[in-house]
């Protein structure tokens, strides 16, 4: 595996491969004219001092992928774990290092997150790649243009508006395939679109997704006489319905959106811990909403809003545990709810060598849950659980003013030079006040060329489950709930160049480096007259959050595409990462913990003096490398290669400690090939093959899950 690595890595050094766009064709070289995420205005992503990918609708559609999580995956500073499993498996989203919870996703400028979960992150297999007309990637931090949540960067998914013609369009598209052994996909998705000369549209879409899948679990029962689970598939079926009208022609920009997603996932108990009869049903209900005006070249003013609703179902029944039907008696169900409101209101404005933007956002969260449990082991025993009357909830109002300002001002001479300054203001209904500032110049080497730096600083809120969530030790009465939390808050620095030259090459190199203290850490509590040598069961104080850790992590970028001729593109990136935790005791607010003995569960160690683990779970090195042919007009071929290098991941240890906790283990590198075709058969019908992991390579993202194995995708596509 070692040497795949090294291939890799010398593949993309000696060819000077690259770039983020993962474009199709020979024809879809150059980056799109503007991004609006980066600045919160439009600019030409050369001149963006930031690292910044915009990616079309089109090289979307055209990508093959299946989901979401895997298609961000080949983005460089992006590792997704979950994408190379089970369609509908958990994906969660690391950027340059961050944790899962400090990326901020926004559907049309809106931060679309899950209040309902431990850490308020969001599972990227609830998102499609319907109903997309861009997507915009801002690597590093962005707290002051977008507040919480945006230490590792920012993904913006920017839905359709209307059609450039007017008139009726639509886009239809089935595709599906088979991997493994008994796995397969299938996926409709239909858009209706109606533009009207005057600027009004009507869009309508449906996406629909349903996946027998494999087994999930990792295999381990290698005796064929033991017995093992009749059902070895992970089913997955997912819906989206969106209907979105508005008005966009000159200087006015108006639109409403509504979108309901639902989906239906079988999971199991844990890593090599299958499980018959668990299952979750997960349903959003999205409304968006805005309005811009344009009064002149100088000034615009903008409103936007989002409100969410989500419910997540999880019903574990009573399981076959032998061949002869032994039931183990338990029956367990969980609802959790969540809702997010937000609201946006900026103003830019634009005179010669000034680029300000301003605004001010109200956020508010809140969140709910039902648990009951029934068993029958050993008598009847009953349980239930109801947080609907503590009335969980949050609302954080925010003030933010960013300028751009150009080398002009000065002198003449100095239109090179520009200098980025931002500052946000935050209160927040629980931990009160948190400011964050950045600075951001940059230099024009030439007319498409940028030298850049910047200095950033960031946080994250902890979630309201870390906050308010009320279980309780009966012998301390210590809550699990931490209501004297802090906000995680960041520092970061990044330097880069990116140049287009021609048309013909385009590259970027960054290199960054962040530290993220008051880090929110899951620990267990231990009498604090009892030595750490002789704790029993007897001396369990409680378990809670507290801030605790501070996060290193630092690492190198590299993207380039190359247009070799008018039908050969080589093009792909390489993300290095690197990084360590350091915990310091000193750092504990005892007052919640109450001066008890503290063990960190993500690692099993006692806070007894400062400690360090080396490495990032679950953050390895990546590259990736496209290469795009077009033989003939109406053909495309593309050959892909992945890797993802070694790093560590987690696993219990029922040594560390009376409880156990987690301990890590290495998880070897790995490289996928993959290859696809496309081909007009005629004008607007498009059909499309793809062969995953070719060579069947076996491999891990996370210990005890399985991935998938050789895949073969097929599809149609029907536009007009």
């Amino acid at each position: 595996m070692k040497s795949k690595a090294i291939l890799v890595v010398t593949l993309l050094a000696a060819s000077r491969l690259s770039h983020a766009q993962q474009a199709d064709t020979t024809k879809s070289v150059e980056l799109k004219s503007v991004t609006v995420t980066a600045t919160r205005s439009e600019k030409n992503p050369i001149n963006v001092g930031r690292s910044v990918t915009v990616i079309g609708s089109e090289e979307i559609k055209n990508s093959g992928a299946n989901s979401l999580a895997e298609f961000l995956s080949v983005h460089e500073g992006i590792y997704v774990v979950g994408g190379q499993q089970n369609p509908g498996s958990l994906s969660s989203l690391f950027m340059r290092g961050a944790n899962g919870s400090q990326t901020a996703i926004m559907v049309d400028g809106i931060k679309i997150s899950d209040p309902s979960t431990t850490d308020n992150s969001i599972d990227l297999a609830e998102l499609s790649l319907g109903n997309i007309e861009r997507i915009e990637i801002v690597r590093g931090s962005h707290s002051t243009l977008y507040g919480s949540s945006a230490i590792g960067g920012v993904i913006n998914i920017i839905t359709k508006k209307n059609n450039e013609k007017p008139g009726i369009h639509t886009d239809v598209e089935v595709k599906g395939g088979v991997f493994n052994s008994n796995g397969t996909i299938l996926s409709e998705n239909v858009l209706l679109n109606y533009t009207h000369k005057e600027g009004f549209y009507v869009n309508a879409e449906m996406y629909n997704t349903g996946s027998k899948g494999f087994n999930s679990t990792v295999d381990t029962v290698t005796n064929p006489n033991t017995y093992q689970h009749s059902d070895k598939s992970n089913p997955f079926r997912k819906t989206d319905l969106v209907g979105k009208l508005g008005y966009h022609k000159k200087n006015l920009d108006v639109f409403a959106s509504y979108k309901i997603a639902s989906q239906h996932t079988k999971i199991d108990a844990g890593a090599y811990q299958d499980d018959d009869n668990y299952t979750i049903d997960f349903n959003r209900k999205l409304f968006t909403y805005g309005a811009s005006y344009k009064f002149n070249e100088k000034f615009s003013v903008t409103y936007y809003g989002g409100i969410s609703n989500i419910e997540r179902k999880a019903i574990n029944d009573s399981s076959q545990v032998t061949a002869s039907g032994t039931s183990n008696h338990n029956y367990f169900s969980e609802t959790h709810k969540g809702s997010t409101m937000s609201n946006d209101l900026q103003l830019n404005y634009h005179t010669k060598g000034i680029d300000l933007v301003a605004g001010t956002n109200l956020y508010q969260e809140t969140m709910t849950a039902q648990t009951y449990y029934y068993s029958t082991a050993y008598g009847i025993y009953e349980s239930k659980n109801n947080l609907d009357s503590l009335k969980i909830n949050s609302h954080t109002s925010n003030g933010f003013l960013h300028a751009d300002l150009s080398g002009t001002l000065l002198n003449e001479k100095l239109s090179a030079l520009n200098l980025g300054l931002g500052g946000r203001f935050v209160n927040h209904s629980l931990f009160g006040n948190v400011f964050t500032w950045e600075i951001n110049p940059s230099l024009k080497l030439s007319k498409e060329a940028l030298l850049y730096f910047s200095y950033t600083t960031g946080f994250n809120a902890p979630s309201l489950y870390q906050l308010y969530t009320p279980e309780k030790d009966l012998t301390s009465g210590i809550t699990r709930g931490n209501k004297t939390l802090k906000p995680e808050e960041s520092q970061s620095f990044e330097i880069g160049i990116k140049q287009k030259l021609n048309n013909q090459l385009w590259y970027s190199v960054a290199y960054f480096n962040t530290k993220v203290k008051n880090v929110v850490d899951y620990v267990y509590l231990w009498n604090k007259s009892t030595p750490i040598d002789s704790l029993s069961f007897s001396d369990y104080r409680g378990d809670t959050y507290v801030n605790l850790g501070t996060q290193y992590s630092h690492g190198f970028e590299f993207s380039l595409t190359s247009k070799i001729s008018e039908k050969l593109v080589l093009f792909g990136n390489l993300s290095i990462i690197a990084g360590k935790i350091k915990y310091n005791p000193s750092g504990i607010d005892t007052s919640h913990t109450k001066d008890n003995q503290v063990q960190l569960f993500s690692n099993g160690a006692f806070t007894t003096k400062e400690i360090q683990f080396i490495g990032l779970v679950r953050r390895p090195s990546t590259a990736n490398i496209s290469i795009a042919y077009n033989p003939i007009k109406k053909l495309a071929l593309r050959g892909d290669v992945r890797f993802a290098g070694a790093r560590s991941d987690i696993y219990y240890d029922a040594a560390l400690g009376p409880f156990g906790a987690l301990n890590t283990v290495g998880v070897e590198d790995y490289t996928l090939f993959d290859l696809s075709a496309r081909y007009e058969i005629i004008k607007s019908l498009t059909a499309m093959i793809r062969i995953e992991n070719i060579f069947d390579t076996q491999y891990n993202e996370i210990m005890g899950y399985a991935t998938r194995g050789r895949g073969f995708y097929g599809g149609i596509r029907y536009s007009f």
